[in-house]
């Protein structure tokens, strides 16, 4: 009898002690919240522009030292408003792309009050529009307006699947690793004149979410064939990532090198896609997150998860912002989206917490000191990386950036579910 009630004060104590710390972990991420939430509210008017030129609608700038608005970076922003309960900067975005888009289907990747941005490539321009077009609706409850643009959205998908789709096995590569936003991500031909293909595995996986999208406003407005052959087509680009960029052995996703005719071994930001789409059987996305995810030898980091695993012989954290910017291992808020989607996916909420509170925690940290962010942060010493502290404006304070890091207030927020 002594035994058993020694045996149940010592779980009621571990049970306690359990409790305290989740009570202490809820407070923190509360408290860190409610400063972020703050600073966001006063800062994040710095990204939105007037309605000018060639932008017919208002539109959304990283700040500092970017003017001009870029795919991606004002699709998450647009995400963030529409938490904040304005979703029509999300439809500014993707109404503005449109304006820009050629008779062929193509979209530049930049829109500034002169016209489109041409960059590199036949296809600058990440695969979100119909997703951007999807999220705005499912805010809005509003899908009506999309009819007009219905045939633009159409074009668009099917121009991409003309230049950047491999025929042979249906999924999708960019031109040069440039393209695809993490500008020097090792896992990519980014350096110039590299022209290996490599099917990848964010190029396919945003393809096969722009199908999907396109599926949902093909069926909110009534074309239930559409949406059928969209359900379809992203259902076997789904099939190719799992059957093609699947490493069973290792438990990851990875490129696939076409004039090697292997997988591009490299554990990187980009691997981690398909799990932010659900793709992996439980069992595997687990395994994956547990092997490499949350791994200090490869992703996590005392202030968030790297871009590129600390054990590969690229990793560095330089500051870079001029040719391209670094991912070879910087964190990047951007990407703690992409791997937030898939802890969530595959059941480790728990463990995403601290991760997103450190980075929550470098960033307030960044705006205490400059009022403003950088793009990226060291991943050892979570100090701020890009733009250095050279790029300051006319009255010599430090530009920063802002952009899609404001993403973090709902990563946080998140947490606390």
């Amino acid at each position: 009898m002594k035994k058993f009630i020694i045996l149940a004060a010592s779980a009621i104590i571990a049970l306690c002690s359990c409790n305290n710390t989740e009570n202490s972990m809820t407070k923190e991420i509360q408290s860190t919240l409610d400063l972020l939430r703050a600073e966001y509210e006063r800062i994040s008017p710095r990204v939105i522009q007037p309605a000018e030129g060639f932008l017919k609608y208002p539109y959304l700038i990283p700040a500092g030292f970017y003017h001009q608005m870029w795919d991606w970076d004002a699709y998450f922003m647009s995400t963030w408003f529409i938490y904040k309960g304005k979703p029509e900067y999300m439809k500014y975005w993707a109404l503005n792309f449109l304006e820009g888009m050629d008779d062929n289907g193509y979209v530049a990747g930049c829109m500034t009050t002169k016209g489109p941005r041409l960059v590199r490539g036949t296809f600058f321009m990440k695969p979100f529009l119909s997703q951007g077009v999807q999220r705005y609706c499912q805010a809005t409850g509003d899908w009506e307006w999309t009819r007009v643009y219905y045939e633009k959205l159409c074009k668009v998908l099917s121009y991409r699947d003309s230049v950047q789709m491999d025929d042979a096995t249906g999924l999708y590569f960019w031109e040069m690793g440039f393209q695809s936003g993490a500008d020097n991500n090792p896992a990519l031909n980014y350096l110039e004149g590299d022209d290996r293909r490599f099917l990848a595995t964010d190029c396919s996986v945003m393809q096969m979410l722009e199908y999907k999208a396109q599926a949902d406003i093909a069926g909110h407005i009534g074309l239930e064939a559409d949406a059928k052959a969209f359900l379809e087509k992203a259902e076997a680009i789904g099939k190719a990532v799992n059957s093609i960029l699947w490493d069973d052995a290792d438990k990851c996703y990875y490129n696939f090198n076409c004039e090697a005719g292997a997988l591009h071994k490299k554990v990187s930001y980009n691997c981690f896609w398909p799990l932010y789409a659900g793709l992996a059987s439980q069992e595997d996305g687990a395994e994956m997150i547990r092997r490499y995810l949350i791994n200090e030898k490869h992703m996590l980091s005392p202030y968030g998860l790297r871009s590129l695993s600390a054990s590969d012989p690229d990793y560095n954290n330089e500051n870079i912002i001029i040719p391209y910017s670094n991912w070879q291992g910087p964190i990047w808020v951007p990407a703690l989206v992409v791997y937030a989607g898939g802890m969530e996916n595959y059941g480790f909420h728990e463990e995403l917490k601290p991760i997103v509170l450190n980075t929550a925690k470098i960033l307030l940290a960044d705006i205490a000191k400059f009022d403003t962010m950088h793009e990226n942060y060291h991943a050892e010493t979570g100090e701020g990386l890009a733009p250095d502290p050279g790029y300051v404006d006319e009255n010599g304070k430090f530009i920063g950036f802002i952009s899609w890091n404001l993403c973090a207030e709902y990563l946080l927020e998140n947490c606390l579910k």
